[in-house]
């Protein structure tokens, strides 16, 4: 393992969080205006990416929500999935979506299916990319470039 620069791990810390944060404004904002999904989770993964650089992929795995990239993009599937089937529990087509308002005492919040869908397209990119990006990490973690030239005949070396 190569060592870390310290002001990076220490910037890293709170910055882990604003990312996370500004990741999941981008997910609701998305709702009526520019965003949602998929681009808050691809935000997600960028915050999972600045842990993996300062702390390793290790600890970038151990950060996710289920501690595994594919399980958190499983679950996203199965939300999105999920997302459709009241709809067509009561007889119209799948993945069309319902809007309503929740009463919470001095305000209301508007809620929709969409938002279940959109909360699985969020937590399927940032599984996903996630997964890519840290193993893609993970290569060079051991101090190697993930393609050493050793096993290569003398003369395809230098190519």
């Amino acid at each position: 393992m190569s060592p870390r620069p310290v002001m990076l791990d220490v910037v890293a810390r709170p910055l882990y969080w604003v990312i996370l944060l500004a990741s999941l404004w981008v997910l609701f904002r998305g709702h009526n205006e520019p965003g949602g999904g998929f681009i808050g989770g691809l935000v997600a993964a960028s915050a999972s990416v600045l842990w993996a650089i300062a702390r390793g992929s290790d600890a970038a795995v151990r950060r996710l929500p289920l501690r595994s990239p594919m399980g958190l993009a499983a679950a996203g599937v199965g939300i999105g999935a999920l997302a459709g089937l009241p709809a067509w529990w009561m007889g119209q087509s799948y993945l069309t979506h319902w809007w309503g308002v929740l009463p919470l005492g001095v305000t209301e919040l508007k809620v929709s299916t969409v938002l279940l869908f959109d909360i699985g397209v969020y937590l399927c990119v940032w599984g996903a990319l996630a997964g890519y990006a840290l193993a893609l990490l993970e290569l060079g973690e051991d101090g190697t470039t993930g393609h050493e030239t050793a096993d290569l005949p003398t003369d395809r070396r230098d190519r």
